[in-house]
C-alpha cells in the first residue's frame, strides 16, 4: 500500500523529475482516470475522501468545488488558480513539492480543472521562489510539448492553458480574493464576500483557488480511491500531510506523515528532539499565525479538529518550537513586525493596530514597558479578532500574541519589572 503519495518521487538528490521519469513512475495515471469520470463524480469522490485544504483553512476540497455553478453552458469561462504564494512564517512545504516534483502539481491542477470545467489555470507563485518558478516553467513546457493539454488528449473543445504568475511578494496575496485582485493587476486587497470566488472570482468568472499541497494530493487520491485515502490518516482526517519543524531542534526539516500523527512523534522522532540542554516551553503548531500550545499538548494528534479543540489551529502544519532559552516576547515581536509590514492597509484594526502592537512589544522588550501595556496588548487582540477586520491577516497575527500572554505572562512581567530582557 502506497503510504507516501506526496513524496514518493522525491529522492535524496536535488533533481526535479522530468516528464519521462514522472511517467515511468506511474505519473499522469490519476489524470487519465479522472478523464473517464464525469465532473460530478470526480467532485463527489474528492468530497468523500475528506481531502481538506492544506493551505491553512482546512475546508473540504470537494465541497469547495461543488459551489461552482453546474451549468457550464451558461458560464463556460471558469478559472483554476493554484495558490503558491507561500509566505506564512515558518512554512516551507509547498516549495519542496514545486521544486522536486513539478509534474505532480501539474497533474493535480489538470484533475481539478476537469472537475470544475476550467480551461485556463494559473500558478500564483511567491516572487522569491526563483528555482521553483524555473522548474515549473520547464514542466509546463514539457506537458505542452507532449500534447497533454490539447483537446485531443483532454476531450475538451479547447486546450488547457497553464500560466505561471510571479507574485509581487505581499503576504496578503495568500488570501484568495486578494490574490485574485493581484492577478487582475489591481491592488492586492481582500474582496467582500459573498459573492465567493466559486461564483464570481477572477474577472467575475467562477474560480477555484487551491493550495499547492492540496492539488498534489489529487493524482493518487483519484487513482487509489476515497477509502484508501481516508485510511492513510490516523484519525478523522484522511490522507497524509507535510509536517515541518523549525527552531532549536537537532534536525529541522519536513516529513510526509499520516494526518493525526502526534506532535511528540514529529518533534522527537523526526526532528531529533531539542538540542542538548534545552527544554520545550511551547510551540506554534501550524505556522506563525497560530496560537501557542504547551508541553502538555505533545501527545496531541495533528489533525484539524483536535488542534482546534486544544485552542489553536493546524494551519499549514509547520511547527515552530520555543525553548526555555528563547525569549517569547522577542519571538512574538518578530512575528508581529512581519504581519505589520505585510498588512494591505485596507482596514483600521490591521493597518493601525498591528504597528501599535509592535511599538508596545518593542517597548517591553527594551525594558521600557509598564503593566498597563499588557492590558493594551490584550485589548488589541480583541479589536483584531475575527469579525472586526476585513480578512484573516490581523486575527491570525493576534493568535500568537494572545496565547503568549496566557502561557508566558510571567516573561512579560519580568521584562517590565526588571527593565530589561532577561534573555539577553
Amino acid at each position: 500500500m502506497l503510504i507516501n503519495p506526496l513524496t514518493k518521487n522525491i529522492g535524496a538528490d536535488d533533481t526535479a523529475l522530468d516528464l519521462g521519469a514522472y511517467r515511468n513512475n506511474d505519473g499522469y495515471r490519476g489524470w487519465l482516470r479522472a478523464l473517464r469520470m464525469s465532473p460530478e463524480k470526480l467532485i463527489d469522490l474528492v468530497q468523500k475522501a475528506g481531502l481538506r485544504g492544506r493551505g491553512g483553512a482546512g475546508f473540504n476540497t470537494g465541497f469547495k468545488w461543488s459551489f461552482v455553478p453546474g451549468d457550464r453552458q451558461a458560464q463556460p469561462v471558469r478559472y483554476l488558480v493554484c495558490n503558491a504564494d507561500e509566505m506564512e512564517p515558518g512554512t516551507f512545504k509547498d516549495r519542496l513539492l514545486m521544486e522536486r516534483d513539478p509534474h505532480l502539481l501539474l497533474e493535480g491542477m489538470m484533475i481539478a480543472a476537469h472537475a470544475i470545467g476550467a480551461t485556463t489555470a494559473y500558478i500564483f507563485i511567491r516572487g522569491e521562489y526563483h528555482r521553483a518558478a524555473k522548474v515549473l516553467e520547464n514542466a509546463i513546457g514539457e506537458a505542452e510539448q507532449a500534447g497533454l493539454l490539447t483537446p485531443e488528449t483532454t476531450g475538451w473543445e479547447q486546450p488547457l492553458r497553464i500560466y505561471l504568475h510571479r507574485s509581487s511578494g505581499n503576504y496578503i496575496c495568500g488570501e484568495e480574493t486578494a490574490l485574485l485582485n493581484a492577478l487582475e493587476g489591481k491592488r492586492a486587497i481582500p474582496r467582500a464576500k459573498p459573492p465567493y470566488p466559486q461564483v464570481s472570482g477572477l474577472w467575475g468568472r467562477p474560480t477555484v483557488v487551491n493550495n499547492v499541497e492540496t492539488l498534489c494530493n489529487l493524482p493518487h487520491l483519484v487513482t487509489q480511491g476515497a477509502d484508501w485515502y481516508r485510511q492513510l490518516g490516523r484519525g478523522e482526517d484522511g490522507g497524509t500531510k507535510l509536517f515541518g519543524v523549525s527552531g532549536k531542534v537537532n534536525k529541522p526539516g519536513l516529513w510526509e506523515l499520516p494526518m493525526g500523527t502526534p506532535v511528540r512523534e514529529v518533534i522527537e522522532n523526526h526532528a531529533g528532539g531539542l538540542r542538548d540542554g534545552l527544554t520545550l516551553r511551547g510551540f506554534l503548531p501550524g505556522g506563525g499565525s497560530t496560537d501557542f500550545l504547551g508541553p502538555q499538548h505533545l501527545d496531541l494528534p495533528l489533525d484539524y479538529d483536535a488542534v482546534g479543540k486544544a485552542g489553536s489551529r493546524l494551519g499549514t502544519g509547520t511547527i515552530t518550537v520555543l525553548d526555555e532559552a528563547t525569549c517569547p516576547v522577542g519571538l512574538v515581536l518578530n512575528l508581529s513586525r512581519f504581519f505589520a509590514r505585510e498588512s494591505c492597509g485596507w482596514c483600521t484594526p490591521c493597518r493601525d493596530g498591528l504597528p501599535w502592537v509592535v511599538h508596545i512589544l518593542q517597548r517591553i522588550e527594551n525594558g521600557e514597558g509598564t503593566m498597563e501595556d499588557l492590558e493594551l496588548l490584550r485589548e488589541h487582540t480583541i479589536r483584531m479578532a475575527p469579525g472586526n477586520t476585513f480578512c484573516a491577516l490581523a486575527p491570525g497575527a493576534a493568535e500568537p500574541i494572545q496565547s503568549a500572554l496566557k502561557l508566558f505572562e510571567q516573561d512579560f512581567v519580568d521584562h517590565i519589572r526588571g527593565k530589561a530582557c532577561p534573555f539577553h
